[in-house]
């Protein structure tokens, strides 16, 4: 069966990728173009990939397809009406980044309340050596014991936030349709009134798309961190911005951008400099544990498709 990888190098190329080659025969491309989609997906039968998208322009082009296998919890990059009209089978890998994105975004919480950067910059640029004082006191910082802490979205990374917030002494909050757990399930408006720091962690969909916009904005307190390790539109990027600029938001991180990267023209340009910003390159998801898990996951997958069975299904 003919398997093309389309962009191992979203994976990464120091993981062993020997559980899905020796599944049949595979062709191995360390990214993909748009303009080089259409001629590399015309023979294949298994489509593994990242970040390339299956548009429904894409798919009629590919007559042998039976399969794609994205490397990711999300899909939304793949055209999933297109795929059940015509027998396409879709498998994601749910729960594999779970650790990995909790780490990052308790870390850069943690980034952000303490000013660590900050500190650290005194320290190595000389600055401590040549204040002739043992220790100092700004910017001010504050325990995270207390604190409540809002999560948007309780699925598995949301509820791995909880824990650890809940280990800190965190009071939690969260919001979800169903509720499910032993933290506080609210509304999204009160989560924003009332939280001290704000985590998004919920997948996009039209239900959560501009969740955080100017209005909800509005209603934080103006000491709050916000972060989102979900996907760049659950927020209104241009009023988190804004609002950073103008005071609105104590310390914002992100991770996650409605274009990656983000271009000049992004209005997270102006703001990515400031003390009370961190920003990295999608990385929350990508611990080498992660990765490596990924792509056995997507092998299993694979092994299930070609036994004849479902596994972790989508379409």
């Amino acid at each position: 069966m003919k398997i093309t990888v389309f962009d191992i190098a979203y994976i990464g190329t120091d993981i062993d990728l020997s559980p899905i080659t020796s599944l049949g025969e595979c062709e191995v491309f360390e990214a993909t173009s748009a303009d080089e989609v259409i001629p590399r997906i015309a023979d294949t039968e298994i489509a593994v990939l990242n970040k390339v998208k299956m548009t429904a322009e894409v798919l009629e082009k590919a007559p042998k397809l039976k399969l794609i296998c994205v490397s990711a919890t999300g899909f939304d990059s793949i055209d999933l009406d297109y795929c059940r009209a015509h027998g396409i089978g879709v498998a994601n890998v749910p729960a594999y980044s779970t650790h990995s994105v909790a780490a990052v975004t308790v870390a850069t919480v943690l980034d952000l309340l303490i000013h660590l950067r900050e500190y650290s910059d005194f320290v190595a640029d000389g600055s401590y050596t040549l204040s002739g004082a043992p220790n100092r006191l700004t910017p001010v910082f504050h325990d995270l014991y207390g604190k409540t802490w809002g999560i948007i979205g309780y699925g598995n990374i949301g509820k791995k936030v909880a824990e650890v917030a809940r280990a800190f002494g965190c009071r939690v909050l969260y919001n979800k349709n169903t509720p499910d757990g032993t933290d506080e399930c609210v509304d999204t408006d009160t989560l924003c009134r009332e939280s001290d720091i704000i985590t998004l962690h919920c997948p996009l969909n039209q239900g959560t798309r501009g969740i955080i916009n100017e209005d909800r904005i509005a209603l934080m307190k103006k000491s709050v961190i916000l972060v989102n390790s979900a996907r760049g539109a659950v927020c209104d990027e241009k009023a988190v911005a804004d609002a950073v600029r103008n005071g609105n938001i104590a310390a914002f991180g992100c991770d996650v951008y409605s274009s990656e990267p983000f271009p000049i023209s992004h209005p997270f340009n102006d703001i990515k400099s400031l003390p009370n910003v961190c920003l990295t390159p999608h990385i929350a998801w990508a611990s080498y544990e992660a990765r490596v898990r990924v792509v056995n996951e997507m092998a299993e997958n694979i092994k299930a498709f070609m036994q004849g069975t479902k596994r972790n299904r989508v379409e």
